[in-house]
């Protein structure tokens, strides 16, 4: 097993479309863990969710959350990022712009235009993580 740097870490992110789990807590303290498309600028990771959906209920509450990212298959790596989420736009034309840039990511330009259309609208806010600390290692199995 071999640590990654921050920027190995943040290249592991980007070079494929791998889904997140975003951790965050609920009132009570337990965690809440689901998984979301994200997308890199830079070393910003950007997300979008329903703003009545526990993950937001939680965020606006506390915004301390981790998200993982892992390869499922041998040798395995994962990259955790911690830090806080952050609303960074609230409007229709935002969320509409980056569920269909998410979306291509994902699934390719002709299905994100259709994804777009049912989560880019009032209501999908996106989200910012600051991020504070990464933990990441490639070649778990080695």
């Amino acid at each position: 097993m071999e640590k990654m740097t921050k920027a190995e870490a943040f290249a592991f992110l980007g070079e494929k479309a791998r889904s997140a789990k975003i951790a965050t807590v609920r009132e009570d303290g337990r965690p809440h863990v689901v998984p979301i498309w994200f997308m890199l600028e830079g070393e910003m990771i950007i997300f979008t969710a329903w703003y009545t959906s526990i993950k937001v209920k939680n965020i606006t509450r506390d915004n301390r959350i981790a998200l993982c990212i892992d390869e499922d298959a041998p040798p395995y790596h994962y990259v955790t990022v911690e830090g806080r989420a952050e609303v960074m736009d609230k409007s229709k034309e935002a969320s509409h712009y980056y569920a269909k840039t998410i979306a291509e990511r994902y699934v390719g330009a002709e299905k994100a235009e259709i994804l777009a259309g049912r989560y880019g609208i009032e209501g999908e806010w996106v989200f910012n993580l600051v991020v504070e600390n990464v933990i990441a290692y490639r070649n778990v199995t080695d």
